[in-house]
């Protein structure tokens, strides 16, 4: 009987008739060691002491654990290639992401099999269909708006280790890296508020996703802390893109009560705004004040510079792909959680002489 449980695909086993229940977590339990330490111990690592290989071993006897060689076998052949997942690469951010995990996977002779979403379900089930036929050895999931547990779980329950980035999913039990976006949501706002700025918008990304809420919560705090109320008016999702950036900001811009600042969910839908704002005849940096959030390379070239929030890019990228690869190994037991914190990178978007009222 082979069973293919909440385990990577290296510790299926085929269990005897006489404990058709046991687990390596047991047999981990019952030697007195880290379920990491039992997973090397029986794909025969040297790292493991012989005294703690023993007590694994008299445990794997007493319990009646057999471990699977065959599909030990088959995840040896398949952890060269781990797949990627994120929504575009023409977005800079997620091509920085890109880079930083392929950094950091080239160190261990493993290749990053790539696959863009543009945010459709659809689409990113199609690929996750595509890197499980292809027997990749983990994966690195920017989710779509609206990913589900389930999602999460097919992939577990195939043995292939998976590590979120950016975005969380909500009531699943797997490793995520990101950045700490409701500090990053009040360095932006409370930046707008200290020039002055009553009027503050907070433009662009849904509110199915774990940073956009969490960038909404840190802009509503700020207020709160500094004993004011945002308007909700000025609060508009739409799709984080270039597009967007510009069709969001002409319509609030028409408005009778515009804003005299806007924090944009990201420095794309940033960029598009200000685009659009200067063919409009209003300045950045001097007509209205913008801040961006993840200092992607674009951020530090325009005209004027864009005001942002970094989101440490490349090293969420690494981090990612460290989690991942100790997951392929067996490394670790528990789900981890890393989050970075943010940093406010002044510019020229948000000039002191930027209008207030």
């Amino acid at each position: 009987l082979i069973i293919a449980g909440k385990m990577d695909i290296g510790d299926r086993m085929i269990l005897s008739q006489k404990s058709p229940h046991i687990t390596l977590q047991q047999v981990a339990q019952h030697a007195g060691v880290s379920r990491a330490t039992a997973s090397l111990v029986v794909r025969g690592s040297r790292s493991i002491s012989e005294a703690t290989r023993n007590k694994v071993y008299d445990s794997i006897r007493e319990l009646g654990y057999v471990y699977d060689r065959g599909a030990a076998s088959l995840r040896s052949r398949s952890s060269s290639t781990v797949g990627l997942i994120i929504m575009e690469l023409a977005n800079s951010f997620y091509s920085e992401l890109l880079v930083g995990v392929h950094h950091e996977l080239d160190k261990f002779g493993q290749t990053v099999f790539l696959g863009t979403t543009f945010d459709s379900y659809d689409v990113q089930e199609r690929l996750i269909s595509t890197m499980l036929e292809h027997r990749v050895g983990g994966i690195i999931l920017s989710a779509v708006p609206g990913s589900q547990p389930a999602t999460i779980r097919r992939i577990q329950l195939l043995g292939i280790p998976v590590v979120l980035v950016g975005r969380q999913v909500s009531d699943t039990q797997c490793d995520y890296v990101g950045i700490d976006n409701v500090a990053g949501g009040k360095l932006a706002t409370n930046h707008l508020l200290q020039l002055g700025h009553r009027r503050i918008a907070f433009l662009g990304g849904l509110s199915q996703m774990s940073s956009w809420q969490g960038r909404k919560q840190g802009y509503t705090a700020a207020f709160q802390d500094a004993g004011l109320e945002a308007d909700p008016s000025l609060i508009r999702e739409s799709r984080a893109t270039l597009q967007c950036g510009v069709d969001l900001v002409q319509q609030i811009m028409h408005e009778p009560n515009p804003p005299t600042a806007i924090f944009c969910y990201n420095d794309i839908f940033a960029i598009g705004a200000m685009m659009k704002l200067k063919e409009m005849g209003i300045v950045p940096g001097q007509d209205i004040a913008i801040v961006g959030f993840d200092d992607i390379t674009e951020a530090s070239i325009l005209s004027p510079k864009l005001t942002t929030v970094s989101s440490c890019i490349r090293a969420m990228g690494k981090y990612a792909a460290t989690l991942l690869h100790e997951r392929i190994e067996g490394l670790t037991d528990d789900p981890r959680t890393i989050i970075l914190e943010p940093q406010l990178i002044i510019r020229e978007s948000c000039s002191t002489n930027s209008r207030t009222h």
